[in-house]
């Protein structure tokens, strides 16, 4: 795109409604929408999960990397239909794509993207063709993303990429893509997309992990793709009423982010069900034993709401959805919480577009290893 046609559209950028004492966005992008966006993809309303007992050893936290690359294998071909595991991710990502694996590190070491899981991905893309210098396992944080230790079990070549190598800087993202609001006052009013994701990658696999988040309610698909690609988000939930409701699903939806995501495989072996996404608390963290595969991250982050709601009642907490301020106060007690949850993020994303949220329309097949 030339100059002139960039000025042009970035001066042309809408505001976005938003439901009444919700924020105005203004989007600005100079990619345009895919014929078939990524989100939510050739299988909306389908979350596929694989469960294995044997997948994660729950008091030591070790996953065996056996069971989890059956568990790729049979995940990602229960949701194509496809017989050959080489043929299901042929139909997301060709050999001359080159790919961004978006993990989840905000919890780690103990709760992040398991590298089991992320080493299992790269190992299938290298598998169709992909060369391993065009892979590139990526977060927002260096210091996060290099606490896992992803880069021994990567296959050789595979790049590891931070966007903020010193916390704060702004070399890693597009200054020419971002989402601008104001949502207090605040000095910085623009959320700018990952430099990556605009100039280097031609496609992202979303690997979130099943937490609670004290502020959104959940942080799933939407969210890992939302605030992990844009800077400046934690201004969204710096008061007890947060904003965001519509700050997440705005900026999964914005391009090329929306059109270039083409897969969320969801480590579900591990989690957090309270005072997330963080894991300081070991009382908090659980495990599910499963992996979840989808192209529509509405839908996956539904059942991933049902899922956290289910643990927290069996553990007696209260609702992410309870809103009352009586129950706002130190997140030590599960009943207790920092930031009023906004687990609406998720069906409001489906008015974006993004995705299936109506439970009647939202087939989940179980697989069980």
């Amino acid at each position: 795109m030339d100059r002139r046609l960039f000025l042009h559209v970035a001066a042309a950028a809408p505001l976005l409604a938003s439901p009444a004492g919700e924020p105005v966005y203004k989007v600005v992008t100079r990619f345009a929408p895919a014929a078939k966006p990524g989100m939510p993809g050739p299988y909306p309303g389908l979350v596929v999960r694989v469960h294995s007992e044997r997948s994660m050893d729950a008091q030591s936290g070790v996953a065996d990397r056996a069971v989890v690359k059956q568990m790729l294998a049979r995940g990602i071909t229960g949701l194509t239909g496809d017989a050959r595991v080489e043929d299901a991710w042929a139909r997301f990502i060709t050999p001359k794509d080159v790919v961004g694996i978006k993990v989840n590190c905000s919890g780690a070491p103990r709760i992040c993207s398991s590298p089991e899981i992320v080493a299992g991905i790269a190992e299938n893309l290298v598998a169709i063709g992909v060369p391993a210098k065009q892979i590139y396992v990526y977060e927002r944080f260096d210091n996060q993303l290099q606490s896992v230790g992803y880069g021994k079990v990567l296959p050789p070549g595979v790049n590891i990429a931070a966007a903020e190598a010193s916390r704060g800087s702004v070399l890693g993202y597009d200054p020419h893509t971002y989402v601008e609001t104001s949502f207090f006052g605040e000095e910085d009013t623009r959320s700018n997309l990952v430099r990556m994701v605009a100039e280097t990658f031609t496609k992202i696999v979303n690997v979130p992990v099943t937490k609670e988040h004290q502020a959104a309610g959940v942080t799933g698909c939407l969210k890992n793709i939302a605030y992990g690609d844009f800077s400046n988000v934690d201004r969204s939930h710096r008061f007890e009423k947060t904003n965001t409701l519509t700050f997440i699903g705005t900026l999964a939806a914005t391009e090329p982010l929306r059109s270039r995501t083409v897969l969320s495989v969801m480590d579900g072996l591990h989690g957090v069900w309270h005072a997330g996404p963080f894991s300081e608390n070991a009382r908090f963290r659980f495990y599910p034993k499963q992996v979840w595969f989808g192209t529509d991250p509405v839908a996956m982050d539904h059942k991933l709401i049902e899922l956290i709601e289910e643990k927290r009642k069996a553990e007696g907490a209260v609702s992410i959805f309870e809103r009352s301020r009586e129950h706002l106060g130190n997140n030590r007690d599960p009943n207790f919480n920092r930031y009023i949850r906004e687990p609406g993020h998720v069906e409001y994303a489906a008015k974006l577009g993004l995705g299936i949220f109506d439970n009647a329309r939202i087939q989940q097949k179980a697989i069980e290893l």
